[in-house]
């Protein structure tokens, strides 16, 4: 979840800069943007329960399941910033769902 926050965050913030310059009003403007500091902070949180997954679960488990982020990350693009998502991305998402599930399966 807090990946897919930190990409939702990450494109809010991003929607609020203006085009690159190399003026001091620009970065004022870019390290003083809210949203980009969630998105950082929701990656820093990420990150820190990734290390944590790594420490206790065995790498093949643990990250292919990384990829319910983009569940999420689709789910936000429709419901959060109303993008159509043309079948063939519901197709592929379905997919990662049925990865996701033979994983989870005890073994």
């Amino acid at each position: 979840m807090f990946l897919a926050l930190g990409q939702v965050l990450l494109k809010f913030g991003l929607e609020k800069v203006d085009k690159f310059s190399w003026t001091g009003q620009f970065f004022r403007d870019f390290f003083t943007n809210w949203w980009l500091l969630g998105s950082g902070l929701s990656m820093i949180a990420a990150s820190i329960i990734w290390f944590f997954i790594l420490k206790h679960h065995d790498l093949s488990l643990a990250y292919p399941l990384i990829s319910i982020s983009y569940i999420f990350g689709t789910l936000a693009a429709v419901f959060i910033f109303h993008e159509t998502v043309p079948l063939t991305r519901w197709v592929g998402v379905l997919f990662i769902m049925i990865g996701v599930a033979f994983l989870a399966r005890p073994t």
